[in-house]
């Protein structure tokens, strides 16, 4: 089952138990899903990998727009972000934890033969490509400067 399919199949549920935020929530994955579809030229269905790509950009949006609410006291606003980013969540790839993290990132680290904080953008590339959807760019690149500035590792 597609992305797509699960996404339409959780729609109707969603609409049974008249669940407006996870509806909204569900119709605005969707939307993202149909415009890269006809982006790529009318190509009826789209890749995994693009799939995870719009998953997780949406998610990062959701929750910078959280963020920002909370920053500026609507947490109206914010909650309802805060409902999308958790129906968002459900579909990605589970997060990985920071011990999980480093453990991956040494073993990148050691296979791309980065010595010194010369060698992030090596790292970096490797990394993000592996660990899309399993941890936020942020993360990624906060932990590989400190264990490539460190040279301890």
């Amino acid at each position: 089952m597609t992305l797509k399919e699960r996404i339409e199949a959780d729609i109707k549920q969603a609409m049974l138990a008249k669940d407006k935020p996870r509806l909204q929530a569900l119709r605005s994955i969707k939307s993202l899903i149909m415009l890269a579809e006809t982006e790529k030229g009318g190509v009826e269905g789209i890749s995994q990998d693009t799939e995870m790509k719009l998953l997780t950009k949406a998610a990062k949006q959701r929750r910078e727009s959280a963020e920002l609410y909370a920053q500026q006291g609507r947490t109206d606003l914010e909650q309802i972000e805060l409902v999308e980013l958790e129906v968002i969540e459900e579909y990605l790839p589970k997060q990985l934890d920071e011990g999980d993290l480093r453990s991956r990132l040494l073993e990148i680290i050691q296979r791309v033969g980065a010595t010194g904080p010369s060698d992030m953008g090596k790292v970096m590339g490797v990394a993000s490509k592996e660990l899309a959807g399993q941890a936020d760019g942020r993360a990624i690149s906060a932990a590989v400067n400190a264990m490539l500035n460190n040279t301890d590792f």
